[in-house]
């Protein structure tokens, strides 16, 4: 069959950087700064979650935790370009996720002002295991910048390309407190995006200049007791409850929802909690009726958690995240927010958490 792929220039990605001369660094040294994925001694790949915790939640969960969603690697340099260099265990391909939010890398700059999304890092579109890719930068000033991984492959190694001689540093640190965690399912996970940095975590994150731990597994985030028994030991400054989507009915989240939350609850009593609803009940409408059964059951949970004296606790109705005159254009299939989808979340979620923040740092 006839490729058009490389017609537009624009389209093309080159096969490595050339003759560009680079030195590579290894991200698991200093003074890089990783986040969100955990890479232990004799650990042959990046993961998410300890694989015995994994294993005991459920299978797909086993699984999916080895995707390096909401990983990063942050660092500072006055490179005029920055190259990656990545080995893979997994290459994640679907029919409806760009390649490059999959299995690619994509970098953003991090100032006094925010944080800027400069470009992807771009593979072959026949790529299999491994890659490498350069971007040329504005200049040679120093700045902190993050790297995102991707979302739906297991990364075995990255390297960071800069110009010989080029500075290298620590980046710019995260706001003094720990990580928000945001535990669900696919669209927690980043599926729709289209890039790594495009899931509404990752824009969260960088509108509050917070570190994040992205705890999405696709299609499989049932609300176990074991993951919710290993999240409520690790240090976290808001919780966000958001698997709705994953709970194969509404019987089994009256089932699993309040239980997770008590979990949680019992090693976090002062914890701010939200609970989330799933947000595409104006584009799925032969579920209609079964997405206000589930909503219910999570409202009740917030109720529940209310009564007996929680003031730690918030509900997001999801129905009200894809709204007003673009509500039918916020995902790509029904269900998977599409970029739009994820910057609507985010700006809703992301209210709500940082007045939470303001409110904790203010003492009220």
């Amino acid at each position: 069959m006839e490729s058009y792929i490389n017609i537009d220039k624009n389209m093309i990605a080159a096969e490595t950087i050339g003759d560009r001369e680079v030195v590579w660094y290894n991200v698991e040294q200093a003074p890089f700064s990783i986040h969100g994925l955990i890479k232990g001694e004799g650990d042959e790949y990046f993961h998410r979650v300890p694989d015995a915790v994994a294993e005991a939640t459920n299978p797909g969960v086993h699984k999916l935790a080895r995707e390096s969603a909401g990983g990063r690697v942050r660092f500072s340099t006055d490179s005029p370009y920055i190259a990656v260099r990545a080995r893979f265990r997994v290459v994640g391909r679907s029919v409806h996720i760009p390649l490059i939010a999959n299995a690619g890398f994509d970098l953003y700059v991090d100032g006094e002002f925010g944080s800027r999304y400069i470009k992807e890092f771009r593979m072959v579109i026949d790529m299999t295991d491994r890659y490498e890719q350069l971007i040329d930068l504005e200049g040679s000033a120093l700045r902190s910048y993050t790297v995102n991984f991707p979302i739906h492959s297991v990364v075995e190694m990255l390297e960071i390309g800069l110009k010989p001689g080029s500075a290298l540093g620590a980046p710019r640190p995260y706001r003094d407190i720990a990580p928000m965690t945001v535990y669900g399912s696919s669209i927690v996970h980043g599926t729709g995006s289209s890039h790594p940095g495009a899931a509404y975590p990752s824009i969260i994150s960088r509108d509050l200049n917070i570190d994040y731990r992205n705890m999405g597994f696709s299609g499989v985030a049932r609300g176990e007791a074991a993951i919710a028994e290993w999240l409520a030991q690790q240090p976290t400054s808001v919780f966000v409850c958001d698997y709705d989507h994953n709970a194969p009915n509404a019987e089994h989240l009256m089932k699993t929802h309040y239980r997770f939350y008590e979990i949680i609850r019992e090693k976090n009593p002062e914890l701010p909690y939200i609970m989330i609803t799933r947000p595409n009940y104006w584009t799925c409408v032969a579920q209609r009726e079964e997405i206000l059964d589930r909503r219910d059951v999570i409202m009740r949970s917030y109720l529940r958690a209310r009564e007996n004296g929680d003031r730690n606790v918030y509900f997001i109705d999801g129905m009200s995240l894809h709204t007003g005159p673009r509500q039918y254009e916020s995902t790509i299939d029904g269900v998977h927010p599409n970029d739009l989808g994820f910057v609507r979340m985010a700006e809703s979620i992301g209210a709500l958490v940082r007045h939470i923040l303001e409110k904790k740092n203010e003492g009220i």
